[in-house]
């Protein structure tokens, strides 16, 4: 008998599946064609997104108190801001479930000139194509704040700027005060602790 239920159950599940995938806002087949998802994992990922956002868009209100949830013990809402502008790729204050997908793949299955590529977009404050001393200093200093007391218990005073002092030297090679997404790509790739540092943001995400 329990092998009807089951069955049933999971009839019952394929079909609300199937009524989730019509209503979809973006077909499946194009996001499994654009991202570095199956079809599988896109109807989980929706799923999640729909339980989060039944309005099917997120807005930066709600996408810091999901990462709130994550980071009890440190302040994420700074970081949670620059990150959902680094999502929020048409730049309309909302995210679509497109939109987290593709900046997801990327993320999580993406190349590693992709993930560096998305992480400068993301230091890129203000999308002029250059990242200055200021805004890797804010987003330093974004990371450290979320990361809370427990994890840097040694970090006092002023170590985020010494951080990006270092980084800064590293990647800024013509030294003109600003790093190019092509200086930002082969310092990260040249030097390692500065990747392991890049890193972070993956166990972030």
């Amino acid at each position: 008998e329990g092998t009807v239920i089951g069955s049933l159950k999971n009839k019952a599940d394929d079909e609300l599946e199937m009524t989730m995938v019509c209503h979809r806002p973006e077909g499946l087949d194009q996001l499994e064609a654009q991202t570095n998802f199956t079809k599988q994992e896109l109807q989980i990922l929706y799923r999640g997104f729909k339980n989060e956002c039944p309005s099917g868009v997120v807005n930066e209100d709600t996408f810091k108190h999901i990462y709130a949830q994550f980071f009890p013990h440190g302040d994420a809402s700074m970081y949670a801001h620059y990150l959902f502008n680094a999502f929020d790729t048409t730049n309309n204050g909302s995210i679509k479930f497109k939109d987290f997908v593709m900046g997801l793949s990327i993320l999580l299955r993406g190349t590693l000139q992709e993930k560096l590529e998305w992480t400068f977009h993301l230091y890129d404050i203000n999308r002029d194509g250059y990242i200055n001393r200021e805004e890797m200093t804010e987003i330093v200093r974004a990371i450290y704040d979320m990361m809370g007391k427990y994890t840097y218990p040694a970090l006092k005073g002023d170590v985020p700027q010494q951080h990006v002092d270092a980084f800064f030297q590293k990647m800024d090679k013509n030294k003109d005060g600003v790093v190019t997404m092509d200086e930002f790509i082969i310092a990260c790739q040249e030097d390692e602790t500065m990747m392991r540092s890049m890193q972070l943001f993956e166990n972030v995400m």
